[in-house]
């Protein structure tokens, strides 16, 4: 059984909204996932995944909620199922896309509004710390 007070101190992640902590236990829920993904390092497999994209990840024992996020390129999705966005960045590469893209995507913004927050210095952190507590 986890440690209760362990338990609660990981809860508070899962608290801040708009963010998924990549802890051990996503760790161990997307290892097949990042797996899959750093096999997009090696151009045969990138061919190999772009001829028939659902045969290809037959061969990494996901989770249906893995494979459809990364069918359907639900960036949220993936990192919610385990992914980590420095895996992730191997997919998103081999589609030709940036790290500014996907983010702009994850945050409901165009690139140009993304670029221009970041450099703005991010967004406002009122109402950005807690779901429980919107008032932060």
């Amino acid at each position: 059984m986890a440690d209760p007070k362990l338990s609660k101190y990981l809860d508070e992640f899962e608290d801040i909204p708009g963010t998924l902590i990549f802890n051990t236990y996503r760790s161990r829920q997307g290892f097949n996932l990042n797996q899959f993904c750093m096999s997009l390092m090696k151009e045969e497999n990138r061919k190999a995944f772009r001829a028939n994209e659902a045969e290809y990840l037959k061969q990494w024992n996901l989770t249906d909620a893995q494979r459809d996020a990364v069918l359907n390129r639900d960036w949220t999705g993936m990192m919610r199922e385990g992914g980590n966005i420095y895996f992730l960045a191997k997919l998103f590469s081999t589609d030709g896309h940036s790290f500014q893209h996907v983010a702009a995507i994850m945050t409901g913004s165009t690139q140009e509004e993304y670029a221009k927050m970041m450099l703005e210095g991010g967004r406002n952190p009122k109402g950005n710390r807690s779901k429980s507590n919107p008032s932060l």
